[in-house]
């Protein structure tokens, strides 16, 4: 039986080895890599799409600090990134917890499947069915509060009220996702420790402090910077519910990149967002990434 020779067989190893990875390159290459540097090179230019564009040099990202609407959204962009992500991983970490405690299997797949279903919906229907139920007039929820003898909330006309409401949308479609990595995450946790944790006393909040949340912090991790990248990049919850009102207390980041490119046909300083926009949340992945080394701990 013939065998290739030796510098033959690793050159074809190689050869098949690009061939596998040519798409998915090519892919990165194409759909990510070309339009991330054409939006960094349209950023130092004016152009409409009707006519040529003319360089603007700084002029984009000047007028980006000065115009104090698109900083009013970038804060309402960190201020959401916080609340939604404190407030979804809390919600998903004690739903999964929950799901530990004694049940019938059935019952635990059940609370599963219930829980991540929201998140393979689509925003926007979710987001016109929530404008219907949240309205201050008609809408189910004040229905519900007027039986129990509440006042009704101005849920989605009132700048205090906007922003909750559009967060509590956002984190009963996305808390399903950091609730089934909570639930893999406390599954390798070994059981062993928590019998052992309880023959030394410890209560059920005890043992979750010292020793469920340091063995998942790995999964923590994850769920957190999965969580602040979705969540700086927002913009179909505040775009149907609200349409950034009242005034700008719901406007964000990529709604302001939208009206600008979309609507106004300014592409240059619609890009110069983008790019503020990608390097913010570059910036706060890294300090997520450094802040890891002291709370991570790795089995």
């Amino acid at each position: 039986m013939s065998t290739a020779p030796p510098l033959v067989r690793p050159l074809r190893h190689r050869v098949l080895t690009w061939l596998f990875l040519a798409p998915t390159v090519l892919g990165v290459f194409v759909f990510t890599v070309v339009p991330i540097a054409g939006s960094v090179i349209l950023s130092f230019f004016h152009w409409d799409v009707i006519g040529p564009p003319t360089s603007a040099g700084l002029a984009n990202y000047r007028e980006l600090v000065s115009d104090t609407s698109v900083l009013t959204a970038f804060r309402n962009t960190l201020v959401f990134m916080i609340l939604a992500v404190t407030l979804q991983l809390l919600v998903a970490l004690v739903l999964a917890l929950a799901l530990q405690g004694r049940m019938p299997r059935w019952i635990q797949q059940a609370l599963r499947s219930a829980f991540f279903f929201p998140l393979v919906l689509s925003a926007a229907s979710i987001s016109v069915v929530m404008k219907y139920l949240f309205n201050q007039d008609f809408g189910v929820v004040n229905w519900a509060l007027g039986h129990v003898g509440a006042a009704p909330v101005p849920w989605l006309t009132s700048q205090g009220w906007a922003m909750v409401t559009v967060v509590l949308v956002y984190v009963w479609q996305q808390f399903g996702f950091s609730f089934l990595l909570f639930v893999g995450g406390l599954a390798n946790i070994p059981k062993e420790l928590h019998e052992a944790a309880a023959m030394d006393g410890a209560t059920g909040l005890r043992k979750h402090l010292r020793i469920t949340l340091p063995l998942l912090s790995p999964t923590l991790l994850v769920a957190s910077v999965v969580g602040v990248i979705n969540a700086l990049q927002v913009f179909e919850q505040p775009y149907i519910l609200t349409d950034g009102g009242p005034g700008d207390s719901t406007r964000t980041a990529v709604m302001v990149l939208y009206q600008t490119a979309f609507e106004q046909l300014r592409f240059g300083e619609a890009s110069a967002v983008g790019v503020v926009l990608f390097a913010l949340i570059l910036g706060v992945t890294a300090l997520q990434f450094r802040l890891s080394r002291r709370f991570v701990h790795y089995q």
